[in-house]
């Protein structure tokens, strides 16, 4: 799940602040999806309402995890179809990897699907001499790039025209201008002949029935359906937390998901698969594979501070409305999942990596992802906890604890807040008036004022101010 990169969070967040274009090409675009949400939802009376249903929903879903998952596999498995269960990562991708060389498939073609990248699925097929086209056009742009994705559900979010243009003409198209509608055409044309001739398709789960044993693909693309019915063998590969009691559920999820993820009123494609090809039926595989993935979210289920994450659905929105994702974007977090639902979920799958760790520092806790959810998860809440857990867990001796247990020392002593304060701020105007280039090179303040402008400190403080007004109000009464 982590990216291959040896740089710490702080480093990738410099480069990634460095880069005009990606920072103005992710604030563009996650702006046009979080004002298309604030539209789409300001147009239902009873948008919380939903929230409250879905969240009901979700929560309950995740309690009873294990009765839902064994009915979704005994549905699925009457109809003759076939459920895997992988513990880690690895097994997940050692059981597709297995599936694919059981139907000596040489090409596999591929929608999009985040439990695929958190596996490493891709590099697993590709180091046995499987090729897997991502065919979702983000997915594949960035593919070209062999790059992650940037945003859980634009992955291509940091790419320009020109950008495209390139990986394109690397690709073979040659000449192709940079105009969406030409580098469209080409993708479309190239991606036709991976469907025609793909022997296994691979493809995510947005939702599984437990009612029925259905599984449901949201797409905007028709690529989802070409990878479904072309190819003779489909896998689905899901999360173990993906599941709905029933179809009734299932019709609120499709009215909140894509409001929440792009504004839409409904995705334009709903793909709701029931088993591989039946008897007098013209399309569709042979045979359907649902692998569950668990990688971790056994772990949480139960957990009283965490379990509610396993409630997302995927949206995006929190990332959608994040001041930090808006001005770092995906690959700054070195992690498949980025974002405020990234920071903390990777974390708790990757228990054991030293390096997710520090994602939970990614956050202004302002609240805003909480308030985005559609199911009501408490981000924000879950990231104090995890900051708090890291630093219980930290060096004795780490600069970290040493600057709080210094601040805790100092806020509790009136007289040695004052004090300190006091000199901190005449220092800071100070070198405000005349050494104004000394300030990114202070502890704390540096952090502040590189990538934004420090405003003048005024001649007396809040508490010297209030001070005359109590003076004041105490001689007027």
């Amino acid at each position: 799940m982590m990216g291959p990169t040896s740089d710490d969070l702080a480093t990738r967040s410099r480069r990634a602040l460095d880069d005009e274009f990606l920072r103005r090409a992710v604030r563009f675009t996650v702006e046009r999806l979080r004002d298309g949400k604030a539209k789409s939802t300001a147009s239902i009376q009873d948008w919380e309402e939903l929230r409250e249903r879905a969240r009901g929903i979700r929560e309950h879903v995740i309690q009873h995890l294990d009765y839902y998952l064994a009915r979704f596999t005994s549905e699925l498995e009457a109809r003759g179809q076939h459920v895997h269960f992988a513990a880690d990562a690895q097994e997940a991708a050692s059981i597709v990897l297995g599936l694919v060389q059981e139907k000596r498939a040489r090409l596999v073609a591929k929608s999009k699907s985040m439990v695929s990248e958190e596996v490493g699925l891709n590099h697993r097929l590709a180091a046995e001499g499987i090729e897997c086209v991502e065919t979702d056009l983000g997915e594949w742009i960035v593919q070209l790039a062999k790059e992650p994705p940037s945003h859980l559900i634009l992955p291509a979010i940091h790419k320009s025209r020109a950008q495209v243009q390139a990986l394109f003409a690397a690709d073979g198209a040659g000449a192709v201008p940079p105009e969406t509608r030409a580098l469209a055409g080409y993708a479309r044309q190239r991606l036709r002949d991976v469907f025609s001739a793909a022997d296994v398709g691979i493809t995510g789960c947005n939702f599984a029935i437990a009612e029925t044993g259905s599984v449901v693909v949201f797409t905007n693309e028709g690529n989802g359906r070409m990878v479904t019915t072309l190819p003779r063998t489909h896998i689905v590969m899901m999360g173990a937390e993906r599941i709905l009691p029933t179809l009734a559920d299932l019709e609120l999820f499709v009215n909140v998901l894509p409001r929440s993820a792009t504004g839409q009123k409904i995705t334009t494609y709903v793909n709701m698969i029931t088993g591989a090809r039946r008897d007098g039926e013209a399309d569709g595989p042979e045979d359907l594979h649902v692998v569950v993935v668990d990688n971790g979210r056994s772990r949480l289920v139960g957990d009283r501070d965490f379990e509610p994450v396993l409630d997302c659905i995927r949206c995006g929105a929190c990332l959608n409305v994040c001041p930090v994702y808006r001005n770092i974007g995906g690959h700054a977090y070195g992690s498949v999942y980025s974002g405020p639902i990234g920071a903390v979920l990777t974390p708790l799958l990757l228990r054991d990596e030293p390096r997710a760790r520090e994602l939970a520092q990614a956050s202004s806790l302002c609240g805003a992802c909480y308030q985005a959810c559609p199911v009501k998860i408490p981000l924000h809440d879950m990231l104090v906890t995890l900051r708090q857990r890291a630093a219980e867990a930290s060096d004795s001796m780490s600069p970290e604890r040493l600057a709080f247990g210094t601040f805790g020392t100092v806020v509790q002593n009136p007289w040695l807040y004052r004090l300190t304060t006091g000199l901190f701020r005449a220092l800071v105007r100070y070198l405000q008036r005349h050494a104004a280039g000394l300030l990114p090179r202070l502890p704390v303040i540096s952090g502040w004022v590189r990538h934004r402008e420090l405003p003048l400190l005024e001649g007396k403080s809040f508490r010297a101010e209030y001070r005359k007004f109590r003076k004041q109000a105490e001689k007027q009464g």
